[in-house]
Parts: structure tokens; sequence; C-alpha cells
């Protein structure tokens, strides 16, 4: 009998929420993503510690300033983890701008230059490369600058319509709304410990954002993120792609129930609406505790993370 990763791969593109090149290669899937948290964790480990050193010998021919050492580390690490990806991957890597730039829309936009112009110093060119940005306005505007000069971005960090919406009028490649954290959330203020799969608030959302997409044809790919549990993978089965941990992929490939399509196409379309304005972006954020609360929530949680990684390598250098 065929798992169910397997199966689930049969509708959906699978792409591996890991830096852990052991686990890429177990399971096989399209694409990777990661971000400052799984670089940081993926810096403690001691495979790690050759490309650690590589950086550091990099930053070191760059610059004599230690500070500017620290940053050029930083990104040339994510850079060469991001290589190393692609050699396990037909697919794409994705590389985080630095969290701590969510609010600066010029300085994403040279940060993602700069990474690209990185990979490309290694031979990768950008077709294989996602440049992810937190979901915030400046984000979004700073990601369609990059589409439109060929740099296909990932935002990150979505929990809510406007931002799904605002993405999609941008042209934006892809996005990454987060299941799992919109579930945390609801539990946390709702009391409510336990979701059935097909009530759970993230996978809602995300359904939501799908057929809005679908109906309207936008070509933005969405790409679910940040589960909990198998549940609100199956629950989100035909979704474009999915990015998996891989411990949640190992439950996947050991049990051979049937996998159902749960999201599917529309054969009807819709005229597409008027954009939406920064103005109304910035008022329907507001009026979404939620999306408001956990955006900023993970922007503050990558950036500790980021200035955790910078600590490392500072230590090192």
């Amino acid at each position: 009998m065929i798992n169910q990763l397997e199966q689930l791969k049969s509708m959906t593109t699978v792409v591996a929420d890991t830096g852990d090149f052991n686990a890429i290669a177990d399971f096989a899937p399209e694409d990777a993503t990661t971000n400052p948290s799984l670089l940081l964790k993926a810096a403690g480990l001691d495979d790690y510690q050759p490309t650690i050193n590589q950086a550091i010998e990099y930053a070191k021919s760059v610059t004599d300033e230690t500070e500017l050492q620290v940053t050029e580390a930083s990104d040339y690490l994510s850079v060469l983890i991001g290589k190393k990806l692609l050699s396990l991957v037909p697919g794409r890597v994705s590389t985080e701008v630095d969290a701590r730039l969510s609010f600066d829309q010029a300085q994403m936009v040279i940060k993602a230059k700069k990474l690209i112009g990185l990979y490309e110093k290694e031979g990768v060119d950008k077709s294989r490369i996602l440049i992810k940005i937190a979901s915030t306005w400046e984000g979004i505007k700073a990601a369609e600058i990059l589409e439109k000069e060929g740099i296909n971005c990932n935002l990150t960090l979505l929990f809510s319509f406007a931002q799904a919406r605002a993405c999609a009028e941008a042209s934006i490649f892809l996005i990454s709304p987060f299941v799992g954290r919109i579930l945390d959330w609801h539990k946390k203020s709702t009391g409510k410990l336990e979701y059935a799969a097909d009530e759970d608030p993230g996978v809602i959302s995300v359904t939501a954002i799908y057929d809005y997409y679908k109906a309207y044809q936008f070509k933005t790919v969405v790409m679910g993120a940040s589960f909990r549990n198998k549940g609100e993978i199956l629950a989100l089965a035909g979704c474009d792609r999915l990015t998996i941990s891989p411990n949640l992929m190992q439950e996947l490939t050991e049990s051979t129930e049937v996998v159902e399509r749960k999201l599917i196409i529309p054969t009807a379309f819709k005229d597409v609406r008027n954009k939406l304005t920064e103005a109304e972006f910035r008022w329907q954020m507001n009026e979404d505790a939620m999306a408001t609360e956990k955006t900023a929530e993970g922007i503050r949680a990558f950036a500790a993370d980021q200035v955790r990684l910078e600590n490392l390598l500072r230590a090192k250098l």
C-alpha cells in the first residue's frame, strides 16, 4: 500500500520545513525552506561546523570590521546551507531576509539582491531561490519590486486574508500562511484545546485563501506552513504546496490510510476586485487581533534567533 506521504505528493507539492540534510534525503521533498530558527538549530550540530567555518573565512576576506564580518558570515552561511539543500531537492530553496528589516522596504530589497548575488557566486541561478520576507505592508511592497526584477519571493508570517489578498495583488510568487500558529492563538484566546481538523482555524483560513485565489485566478502559490499535527496537513490535501517538518512527514509515512483531496480548483471564475490600499490593509490588520499579534510575535522570534546566530558567529570570529 502507498503511504500517506506518497499519496499527498500526488496532489500537493511537498516542501521540507527543515535544514536537516539527512531528513531531506529520507523524505525526498520537492523543495526546502529555512528560517533563522532552523539555521540556528543547524548551526549547533557538528555536521555543520565546516560550513560555519567556511562562512567565517569568507567574512574575514570581505572586511576587517568585526560587526560587518558577523553580517557577512550570517548571509553567506544561509546561502551555503541553501546551496547544500539544493543538492538534495529538485526544486527551490527559500532563504530568509533578516526579520529586523521587516518594516524597511528599501533595505529588504537590498538584502534580497545581496543574497541572490551570493547564490550566483556559488553557481546557483536565481530561478532556484525564493527570497523569504515577512508579510508586512513594507515586505509585500519590497517583494513586488523584486518580482518585477525576476526575483521570486515567499511571503512568510502570513496570518490574515488581508495579507494574502495584498500578496496576490502584488503578483507575489508564493505565500506561506501559518496554520499551526493560527491554531495556537485560538487555543490560547478561547481556552478550547481540541479542534477537529475541519474546524481548525488555521485550516479554515488557508482554505478560504486558496478558494479566493483560484476563484479570481491569481497565480500566487499557496503553501500551508507551520503545522501542529497530521490532521491539519490532511485537511489541506490538494493545496498548491505544503511545507512539512520531518517528524510529521515521518507520521505520514507510517500510515497507509487513504488521503482524500480536500481543496478543489473551482470551475467558475470571478472578476478581479479593486486592489487593496495601504490604508485598507492596515485597518484590516488592526481589526484582526490574531494576525496582528502573530505577525509581530513571529518577527520578534525570528529576529531573536538571528541575533543568537550572530552571537554564535561573533564568538567564532
